[in-house]
């Protein structure tokens, strides 16, 4: 998989391969609207046998109900095959979500890329 852009009309979504696992990073708003290309976006690289997905938020303005839902759903996914979907996050109103909704204990946050590389390189 190389690096591949989908651009939306709110949300632009890249694809990374970092070895074994699958880096999406996002651009926008990720809402009712736009939410549905996520959730196809990890649909597709579960297809591919791709388990272990890290879903990158720092570039995410907004995030509803919706996208948490789908967040929720690619975990779920993911776990069928004994895989991981973890989050990059250092936004306070966003990472405020994930404590209020108590999806802190459900996901692992990486606070910036490098220390998910640093989790990577330590594994």
């Amino acid at each position: 998989m190389e690096n591949e852009v989908r651009e939306g009309a709110e949300l632009k979504v890249t694809l990374e391969s970092l070895g074994e696992l699958s880096l999406i990073v996002l651009e926008g708003e990720v809402d009712v609207y736009s939410a549905p290309k996520l959730r196809d976006t990890i649909r597709e690289l579960v297809d591919e046998g791709r388990y272990r997905i890290v879903v990158d938020l720092e570039g995410v303005a907004f995030l509803d109900s919706t996208g948490l839902g789908v967040l929720v759903g690619g975990l779920k996914r993911v776990k069928n095959h004994q895989g991981e979907l973890g989050i990059i996050c250092n936004q306070e109103r966003i990472l405020r979500i994930f404590r209020i909704t108590g999806l802190t204990k459900v996901f692992t946050i990486y606070r910036t890329r490098e220390e998910l590389l640093a989790s990577i390189e330590g594994a």
